[in-house]
This record gives C-alpha cells, sequence and structure tokens, in this order.
C-alpha cells in the first residue's frame, strides 16, 4: 500500500500543477491589473518556493512527515482561489499572500519529490499525462477556469487527507 501512494500520488500533484497552472495564471491576470504587479506575483513566487525548497533541505530527517500538510495546505489555496470571485480593493494582496504560499509549498514539496525512489519514473510520465491532459481539456469549454481550480485543490486537499489517515493507520499498526 504504501508503494502505491509513494508512486502515485506526488505524479498526481506534480501532473495537476502543471496542467492547472494555465488557469491560476489566468485568475493571476485578472487579479494582478498592470503586467508590473504581475511580474511581482511571480517574483514572489519564486523567491518563496527557493525558500521552501531550502527549508526541505535543511530539516531533511522527517523527509515525509510535513508532505500530506503540505499536499492540504496547496489544496486550501486553490480551493480558496476558486472561492473568491469578485474584483475587490483587497483582492491583489490576497494573491500575493497566496503566490507566498503557493510558492513555499511548491518548492517544498519539488525538493521532497526529487529525493523519491520514483521521481524518474515519474519524470517522464509527466510530460506523457500533461501532453494527454491538455489536449483532452483544450476541448472542454463549458467549464470555467475557477471550476478546474477548485477541483484540483479538492484533489490535492483529499490526497493530503489519504496520506494522513494511512500514516496514522501505519503507526499504530507498527505500535
Amino acid at each position: 500500500m504504501k508503494i502505491i501512494s509513494e508512486r502515485y500520488v506526488p505524479l498526481v500533484v506534480s501532473v495537476g500543477q502543471v496542467v492547472i497552472f494555465p488557469y491560476y495564471i489566468l485568475w493571476l491576470k485578472e487579479v494582478s491589473l498592470t503586467l508590473t504587479l504581475f511580474t511581482w506575483f511571480f517574483a514572489a513566487f519564486s523567491f518563496s518556493a527557493a525558500l521552501g525548497y531550502r527549508l526541505f533541505q535543511v530539516g531533511k530527517k522527517p523527509a515525509d512527515s510535513f508532505i500530506p500538510y503540505i499536499y492540504m495546505g496547496m489544496g486550501c489555496v486553490y480551493i480558496l482561489v476558486g472561492y473568491i470571485t469578485s474584483t475587490f480593493e483587497v483582492l491583489p494582496y490576497i494573491a500575493l499572500f497566496f503566490q507566498v504560499i503557493l510558492g513555499l509549498l511548491q518548492g517544498y514539496h519539488h525538493a521532497w519529490h526529487i529525493e523519491q525512489k520514483s521521481f524518474r519514473l515519474h519524470a517522464i510520465n509527466h510530460y506523457l499525462l500533461v501532453g494527454i491532459i491538455m489536449i483532452g481539456l483544450s476541448s472542454v469549454k463549458i467549464i470555467s477556469p475557477i471550476s478546474f481550480i477548485s477541483t484540483f485543490g479538492a484533489i490535492l486537499f483529499i490526497c493530503g487527507m489519504g496520506l494522513l489517515i494511512k500514516k496514522s493507520k501505519d503507526s499504530s499498526v507498527s505500535n
């Protein structure tokens, strides 16, 4: 059972992030109003991702202990993005907050994922799956981008909860 979750959950998360990213960029572009603010948002994301990567490298001993929370955190951010529908003056500040949190979590996940045994297999399957899913999504025209973002957030949250439940079962069996 552990091997299945090790193999498929990180692949779902990494492929899903690439597939959802264009929709997230659309949302961020609507929020940012100007190109300068849009680039500042991505700069904040990049700096946060570097910090998340570094945080994983520093606290490497419990390598897999935070991963369910990382997935749940990313899921919450995507779900919250899906619930924000109207534009108002505070929205760019909320988007900046989301960018920092999402970058931190994705940097941490990326650093963790690179060190997994199945990463090489994921790297190959990643490109194949992203291509297939993008072709499939290009034919869907009824659903709004926010629906995709919210659905992916729910999937991430469910993956995190599933890993937490599995982890608690494994720890109770070993005791």
